[in-house]
């Protein structure tokens, strides 16, 4: 079989292995694909990696040849999956294979947020701990994670995960109902409104995908409901938080800091307003990346590859 990997260098760094994949059949490996370049490279192809490049209907239509779209990603939003589905083109994903480095990142931000420790780190070398009176420098205050509470918005995979760990540390763990998602009466069980959640919550930490019910979520009106001087940390999506509201609250005060690991549009523009945020720490929507995550991905992806060309099912959203 003719594989296309289209954007192999979302996944492999220099430091990765394709070698699971070149046993699979005869691959072609680009490091990034551009719109313009997507058909002409899929042609021929009887299957396709690809971690975004887009196949609307229009393009799977005119790719005959093609029977699989391998997803180097959990999210499907850049597939057609009705027209794939009609045209009997398969489709699989891969899932959970980045909890532990997401998990990690999220108590990377959370300890680093507590602990100033962005401030503390830049006074230590631009001089000011050096012109201290003191063997110290107590020029900011800082504070202990444990038996403050952790608000828990998305309670998947990684949401139980982080609830677990957060415990650990001595946290209190808070779940929330999302506003207008329907729970069972079991998924009900120890949840708390999303008013409640950030009116106690020392921390918010987002790990819902990105749906109607989700889209801007943390808003000026729902930011006015956090705790003063709380914290905000966005593992999710960028589209969960109006980035606006979060730039005025850090500018103002109203939230002592926030942390994400990715924006509503990505990459963003240079004006882009949280690029330039007070108390925030930023970072370029790699918390699943990690070298091991990465590698468990691609050998997911092979074994989704080889379950198709033995005529079964795995993974499969298509």
């Amino acid at each position: 079989m003719k594989i296309v990997f289209l954007d192999a260098g979302t996944v492999d760094w220099r430091d990765a292995s394709l070698a699971p994949l070149k046993k699979l059949g005869n691959l072609k490996v680009y490091s990034r694909t551009g719109p313009s370049e997507v058909e002409k490279r899929s042609a021929g192809a009887q299957i396709v990696i690809t971690n975004k490049c887009i196949f609307d209907r229009k393009r799977l239509e005119r790719l005959k040849s093609l029977k699989l779209i391998a997803l180097a990603a959990t999210g499907t939003n850049n597939v057609d999956l009705e027209t794939a589905r009609r045209l009997g083109i398969a489709v699989s994903n891969v899932s959970g294979y980045s909890t532990d480095c997401v998990v990690q990142w999220t108590f990377a931000f959370l300890l680093a947020l507590g602990g100033n420790l962005l401030q503390f780190n830049e006074a230590a070398h631009d001089g000011r701990w050096s012109r201290s009176p003191f063997f110290t420098l107590p020029d900011f205050s800082f504070r202990e994670i444990g038996g403050k509470t952790l608000g828990i918005v998305g309670y998947g995979r990684i949401g139980k995960r982080v609830a677990r760990r957060a415990r650990a540390f001595g946290m209190k763990v808070l779940v929330a109902q999302i506003p207008g998602r329907v729970y069972s009466a079991s998924e009900r069980k120890g949840r708390v409104s999303l008013s409640e959640l950030l009116r106690r919550s020392d921390f918010v930490s987002l790990h819902a995908p990105l749906s109607q019910a989700t889209e801007k979520l943390i808003n000026s009106r729902t930011i006015r409901r956090m705790k003063r001087g709380a914290f905000l940390i966005n593992m999710a999506r960028g589209g969960l938080v109006e980035e606006k509201a979060l730039d005025k609250a850090l500018r103002s005060g109203r939230l002592a800091g926030a942390a994400a690991d990715v924006l509503s549009e990505e990459p963003p523009p240079k004006n882009h307003p949280l690029l330039k945020a007070r108390h925030l720490i930023l970072t370029p929507h790699i918390a699943w990346a990690s070298r091991e995550a990465r590698a468990r991905l691609i050998r997911e992806i092979a074994l989704n590859i080889k379950a198709f060309q033995e005529g079964k099912r795995r993974n499969r959203v298509v």
